[in-house]
């Protein structure tokens, strides 16, 4: 059976949809294959690590007819990179092979029994689906995916807090040292309901998510969380515990407050930290009314110090930062302008953006 026939683009786009979660080395050899399902003309491919699992459906021609097996992902993309992206391919069926033909080439690709994979067991109560563009929701990952763990113990951090209550949709991220809040808001009310996505859930939903218009439908459950986009269908756990109180973080009070340049500030603070060392990654801001002072130095006793003026006519403080935390906010940020508000050099620094009520990003200082 003729089970796809179309150009290399075209295969190649629809396999690479879905092979993002799929490990090169796992315990569950079978987990390193994409599941194939022909159903009339409309061809299923299928993806799993056993917490996350992608679908998606297209016709790329071929015979008309039911069929499943599953191949190894990664080499019929590899093999299918090699070949033009006009080139018309063809995969057929022969006994427990498969064959990848294109031009004179011919690849002879082992299967795997369809019956061996192990879908993830979708929950039976999901909450009630809302909609945002899928545009919107890219944007608002990227405002926040910065400031989320890595292989924290505390395993609620390694992931973002999404909270979707009445007709607003926030992400939380935070590491323990800094915190990223941003939030959009929805067309339909919806119930309050507060679910943490894993980390590798986030980076896979940046990787397919698109700025083309059209919506992104989600619906969370207790366990799961599942959304629907572009013909695809993206299915994951969640990480269970208690995210932290966000709100209890975000400075509401600091008297000190500076609205300056987002680009001459993220070029000052990338100079000076060309004299940090890889391990401490300090940098010491000193802003007085006037002016901002911006000084790093390193064990080799090389120092910088770059200075900006600005409109500030507060309190005279010396505060110490990672400068690295500094430089993820302001890159996400697209807007001109960066607002600072600070209490003293011991207080957390609150950044935001003028007029936008939508983000803040909270740093914890260090001691320099």
């Amino acid at each position: 059976m003729i089970v796809l026939k179309a150009t290399q683009d075209k295969v190649l786009a629809v396999l690479q949809s879905v092979s993002g979660i799929v490990e090169r080395r796992h315990t569950v050899p079978i987990l390193a294959n994409v599941l194939i399902r022909k159903t009339g003309n409309a061809l299923q491919f299928t993806t799993s690590d056993l917490e996350v699992q992608i679908r998606t459906t297209a016709e790329l021609g071929g015979d008309v007819g039911d069929f499943t097996t599953t191949v190894n992902a990664r080499k019929i993309i590899d093999v299918l990179r090699t070949m033009p992206a006009d080139m018309t391919v063809s995969l057929e069926s022969s006994q427990d092979k498969l064959i990848l033909k294109g031009g004179k080439s011919r690849f002879t690709l082992t299967s795997l029994p369809a019956a061996d994979f192990p879908l993830v067991q979708e929950a039976a109560n999901f909450g009630p689906a809302f909609s945002v563009p899928q545009k919107t929701l890219k944007q608002l990952l990227g405002q926040v995916a910065f400031a989320m763990a890595v292989q924290d113990i505390r395993y609620y951090l390694n992931g973002i807090l999404f909270v979707a209550e009445g007709n607003t949709l926030s992400l939380v991220a935070t590491d323990g040292h800094r915190l990223a809040f941003t939030s959009a808001e929805l067309d339909v009310d919806v119930p309050k309901q507060e679910v943490i996505l894993p980390r590798k859930t986030v980076i896979e939903l940046q990787r397919l998510l698109s700025d083309a218009e059209g919506a992104i439908e989600i619906q969370f459950a207790s366990n799961q969380a599942r959304f629907r986009f572009g013909g695809m269908e993206f299915v994951t756990k969640l990480v269970e515990g208690k995210f932290p109180d966000y709100n209890r973080v975000i400075p509401k009070s600091h008297h000190n407050s500076v609205t300056l340049g987002r680009a001459p500030l993220l070029a000052s603070l990338q100079r000076t930290a060309i004299m940090t060392s890889d391990k401490f990654k300090g940098v010491r801001l000193n802003i007085e009314p006037g002016s901002l002072r911006v000084a790093s130095s390193n064990a080799e006793q090389e120092e910088a110090v770059d200075e900006l003026d600005i409109d500030y006519g507060g309190d005279a403080i010396e505060i110490g930062f990672n400068v690295s935390y500094l430089i993820d906010a302001l890159s996400t940020m697209g807007e001109d302008m960066v607002k600072i508000d600070l209490a003293d050099g011991n207080s957390s620094a609150l950044m935001s953006i003028p007029g936008n009520a939508h983000f803040k990003y909270v740093v914890m200082p260090m001691r320099i």
